[in-house]
């Protein structure tokens, strides 16, 4: 158990702790823009960088394992100065329009900017050719805002083992894509969204579909349904100051009534049919003798995994839709029946926390 000072205060870790780990445990915040707890650690960034006495170089804190007796400062005028520089080569590559940004109030680099009083851009000039890629169901990519952390690429090909993204060029002509800078929509992507979700700024966001939803809310032709998925109900209050896993169901179907949705269905009633439909196929296959282990449906994105990479498991996958797909089925068949409306009149829009 390594003993050191950061800051002036005593630290006692384990062997083979980083100093970003070791100020985290002692309460010391040191701001981060590649990394990625658990997943990445790549010391590329370097605005985790601190200065280690007797250390002629400032370390990124990141990758840099702990020593006995180590004094390490985070916040030093030489580290302060140093993070400055970094931050502002970034940003003036950077398409910054966080007015109009899918991230704005919600940007790493934006937090980490204010937290370093960056007020203005020193370093002007020749910006990055800017790729925006638009042409998948569930992302959207815009490579103008990316700072190239590849937190995307390492989330991709180390966690969901897809491997989509991946750097193309060197240097100032670095872009974080899919190889020889195509779509998303040519590769092996399955829709999963873990890019978008480590995504430090808006270089890779889920697609919004917000104005076609007002478009269709707003037609008074048009009988415009939702569904929630179970996990929106458990999720939403964290972002009115709930603590996390505050249901507030009442308050969500109350909200969506007063926008304007003609009904509100849960999703959870589909997800029945679903175990109902997969037990009765179940059964079909033991007594008829069809492929055996059956495999669950109800996520596309395992669903697209497996038609790209495991092919030869299709076989083993139920043929019942996702609870999603289902309930948008039921929608234009028995609901439209039921309530008398046309059924081309009927938007359903889904409210899910997976973007597949």
């Amino acid at each position: 158990m390594p003993k050191l000072l950061i800051d002036g205060k005593n630290v006692e870790v384990p062997e083979g702790t980083t100093i970003l780990a070791a100020a985290e445990q002692a309460g010391i915040k040191i701001p981060t823009l590649c990394y990625l707890k658990d997943v990445q650690a790549i010391g590329a960034c370097r605005v985790c960088v601190v200065e280690v006495e007797g250390y002629r170089n400032l370390v990124a804190s990141c990758v840099t394992p702990v020593n006995e007796g180590m004094h390490v400062l985070t916040n030093s005028r030489r580290v302060r100065e140093s993070r400055r520089t970094v931050l502002d080569l970034i940003l003036s590559d950077h398409d910054g329009e966080c007015q109009t940004c899918e991230r704005n109030e919600d940007c790493e680099l934006q937090m980490v900017s204010r937290a370093l009083g960056m007020r203005e851009i020193t370093n002007t000039g020749e910006k990055s050719r800017k790729i925006t890629d638009d042409r998948t169901p569930a992302l959207d990519r815009n490579s103008a805002k990316c700072i190239h952390c590849r937190r995307c690429v390492t989330v991709c090909s180390e966690v969901q083992g897809v491997r989509a993204l991946n750097p193309q060029g060197r240097g100032f002509k670095t872009i974080i894509g899919p190889a020889f800078n195509r779509g998303l929509d040519t590769v092996a992507c399955v829709q999963c969204g873990q890019c978008a979700a480590v995504c430090p700024v808006g270089a890779i966001s889920e697609k919004n579909h917000i104005n076609a939803v007002w478009a269709a809310l707003d037609n008074p032709s048009l009988h415009v349904i939702v569904q929630t998925a179970p996990a929106i109900r458990a999720t939403l209050g964290e972002c009115f100051g709930y603590p996390p896993g505050t249901r507030v169901t009442g308050r969500m179907v109350a909200a969506l009534r007063r926008l304007g949705f003609d009904g509100v269905f849960d999703t959870e009633f589909s997800a029945d049919l679903t175990i109902i439909e997969e037990g009765n196929e179940l059964l079909k296959r033991v007594k008829e003798g069809g492929t055996l282990p059956m495999i669950t449906s109800c996520s596309p994105g395992w669903i697209k995994f497996c038609e790209h990479f495991y092919p030869d498991l299709l076989a083993h996958l139920s043929t019942c839709k996702s609870p999603q797909q289902m309930f948008g089925a039921l929608a234009k068949t028995y609901y439209a029946e039921t309530a008398g409306v046309d059924p081309k009149d009927v938007i359903v829009v889904s409210i899910m926390p997976c973007t597949a």
